[in-house]
This record gives C-alpha cells, structure tokens and sequence, in this order.
C-alpha cells in the first residue's frame, strides 16, 4: 500500500474509533468529516447540554500536506499524533500544526 493511502486509512480509522467512544445515551455525538479529495479529516461534537447549552466544535482536525500528517487542532487527552506513531508512522512525518513554527523543533515530530 502506498504511503499516503496508508495514512489516509488509518487518520479515518482513529477518527471513527474515536467517534464511537460515546455512549448511545450521550446527548452528545461525535461526527466524522472526511475531504477525501481536499486531504481533510475532522472529529466534530454536537448536540445539545441539558436542553438549553448548544455544544459544536471540532475535537481533532488532521490534513495531509506535501506528503505529511498535519496535526491542526486535537482537543483529546489522548493525542492522535502519539496513536499514530503507535500505529507505524514515523514521527517525522507529522507535524504538529497548532505549534509555532518556531516551538516545533523541540518536539519529537517534524518542524514542517
């Protein structure tokens, strides 16, 4: 398998994972938004708190660019980037977006 198709699935695979975490119950649900041809994969929660809190946002935003994993937000205690390291990919093909630029070199993943 190629390697962005390889990357491709597995972002989709977490992001579902991670959407079925949720209790039937939960008035809350976790949606997946996936731009298969834009390289756009999202993990959005929405619904409704106690019938009068809307709640909306985006849990985690991924985007392959030039041939990396582009971390834009990821609002779980569980980060994505270290799921995906986990699961084979080298740390030097995700860069963790929502760092500047100039903090990023003291991580362990790619600065761009």
């Amino acid at each position: 398998m190629d390697k962005l198709d390889f990357y491709r699935q597995l972002i989709q695979e977490l992001l579902k994972a991670r959407a079925q975490l949720r209790s039937p119950q939960d008035p809350i649900k976790s949606q997946t938004v996936f731009d298969h041809e834009g390289d756009h994969y999202q993990l959005v929660n929405l619904g409704w708190k106690n019938n009068d809190t809307r709640i909306y946002g985006c849990a985690i935003h991924v985007d392959i660019w030039d041939d990396k994993i582009w971390v834009q937000h990821d609002g779980t205690e569980d980060a994505i980037a270290d799921q995906l390291v986990d699961k084979g990919v080298p740390a030097g093909d995700i860069v963790l977006a929502y760092h500047s630029p100039l903090l990023r070199k003291y991580t362990e993943f790619a600065e761009s």
